[in-house]
């Protein structure tokens, strides 16, 4: 009798140990979530379905995209903290957008401590576009005509925190042009009212702008990256019109909820960079101006850490602390 209780005590400990590698070992059994913080037809979001296709024919399991709006993407952020940290519910999303809401105002969900980093999965590049009957034919001329009208520019952004919203922000500061800020919950609803001049200037992505610039709707004025993009080859960077010390992070990146078990958070990752590996999707993120990227988990839990530092800094700079 005392044998068979030290049997099932010894079984029952084994379990024990091997039981944290149960959901590594056989994720994923069901479908997958991406919770998107922005509306549909953003970069975000727009990103996040090619990579949701891309993943769901590599693992042979549905993947699907819910976007969970409101906060500049604190809604959805909360909601992946909140879930099971199982992998079925991930957060896809801007690094420097996810550490400024909470840098700003009282969000409800913590930057770092939080999530479970798990990889990059892209750069963004954004360019500054104006209505194409715009009066302004270069950046110069546009900050210009900010400082002379009354009120200054009005600027859309896709949320608050965005790259794009933090990066024209700090331009326009640093070149002394007033203006007045509309944040929109993602890029395609900011996009229709710069098309129609409801608002004068914005940094959209070049993957929810490129068609409206093709087709002749919208006016490029300055591009953020390294080098000139080649469909736009006569839109100069800003490193060539003297800000290349103002551009900020533009990483997007995926996240599950604290506490998931490091052979869990690994067993994502290689998903998603085997799926980042498919020749289509690279193809369509390249010309989309939002180049692949990826990283480690530990990698890029330094990168939330470090950006979160940064956020708090810049908040208290561009006065954008909100009661």
């Amino acid at each position: 009798m005392q044998l068979n209780v030290i049997g099932r005590l010894l079984l029952a400990a084994a379990f024990a140990l091997i039981a944290p590698a149960a959901p590594a070992q056989d994720y994923p059994a069901k479908p997958i979530t991406l919770m998107v913080g922005l509306a549909a037809g953003g970069i975000t979001d727009i990103t996040a379905r090619l990579y949701a296709e891309a993943v769901s024919k590599s693992i042979g399991q549905r993947v699907t995209i819910e976007n969970k709006t409101g906060a500049g993407g604190g809604v959805a952020a909360a909601y992946v903290q909140n879930a099971a940290p199982d992998g079925y519910t991930l957060l896809v999303f801007s690094g420097s957008q996810h550490a400024t809401v909470p840098a700003v105002s009282n969000a409800s969900y913590e930057p770092v401590k939080g999530f479970s980093p798990i990889t990059y999965l892209f750069n963004s590049v954004v360019v500054l576009t104006v209505p194409a009957d715009s009066q302004a034919k270069t950046m110069a001329e546009l900050h210009e005509w900010g400082r002379k009208k009354p009120g200054g520019l009005t600027v859309g952004t896709p949320g608050l925190g965005s790259p794009s919203h933090l990066l024209g922000s700090k331009i326009l500061l640093a070149d002394k042009v007033p203006n007045e800020t509309v944040h929109y919950r993602g890029g395609a609803p900011m996009m229709a009212d710069l098309i129609t001049g409801r608002v004068e200037m914005a940094w959209p992505t070049l993957s929810t702008s490129r068609s409206y610039l093709a087709d002749g709707k919208l006016r490029a004025l300055a591009l953020d990256a390294d080098a000139r993009w080649s469909p736009l080859p006569n839109v100069p960077t800003l490193v060539e019109l003297g800000f290349a010390k103002e551009r900020v992070a533009s990483w997007f990146a995926l996240a599950g909820p604290a506490g998931m078990p490091p052979a869990l958070v690994a067993k994502v990752r290689d998903i998603f960079i085997q799926a980042s590996k498919d020749p289509e999707l690279q193809r369509r993120l390249a010309e989309n101006g939002t180049p692949i990227i990826s990283s480690t988990s530990e990698d890029m839990g330094r990168a939330m850490a470090a950006e979160w530092d940064i956020m708090q800094v810049l908040a208290k700079t561009l006065n954008l602390r909100q009661p």
